[in-house]
């Protein structure tokens, strides 16, 4: 099994264990101020925004982003509606597959962003619905801060 396939096993193991069994606003606002502090005590600087069903619940720009990192956040937020997967999980897909966005599904890549940090908020037996999303550090590593988070989180819990 080739590194990229290894890698799109552990998106897809990621988005089944880090489920929730419901989520509710007082959530998303602790998942986001934990979001924050995480990143600040790395001594990043990140943009994290948190929504369900379309309702923004928490935003915060830390100082350093831009209004760019609001753009590339509603660009992931779409590829996690469109695609029911992590925006990282389908970026390591189309590099798999050495495809784009555009030429897979027909979109525009200025309106979906498939790079990592727009992570589903699933409910269990239920689906998605919603997103924990960051922007500011490399794709990787903004996928990992929401994924860690997420599963820090869900353990406390």
């Amino acid at each position: 099994m080739s590194d990229l396939s290894q890698e799109i096993a552990q998106r897809e193991k990621e988005e089944i264990e880090l489920q929730f069994d419901r989520f509710t606003n007082e959530m998303a606002l602790e998942i986001g101020i934990l979001l924050v502090e995480q990143a600040r005590s790395s001594g990043s600087s990140v943009a994290v925004n948190v929504e369900r069903d379309g309702h923004q619940l928490f935003h915060h720009a830390m100082t350093g982003t831009a209004i760019d990192n609001d753009e590339w956040i509603k660009r992931k937020i779409r590829v996690v509606h469109r695609f029911g997967k992590s925006s990282f999980h389908v970026g390591q897909i189309l590099a798999r597959d050495g495809t784009t966005i555009q030429d897979r599904s027909f979109v525009d890549p200025m309106e979906f962003s498939a790079h990592g940090g727009s992570f589903p908020i699933t409910i269990r037996g239920t689906g998605i619905i919603g997103t924990i999303t960051v922007s500011g550090l490399p794709q990787e590593e903004d996928h990992k801060l929401v994924t860690r988070v997420i599963r820090d989180y869900l353990a406390r819990s």
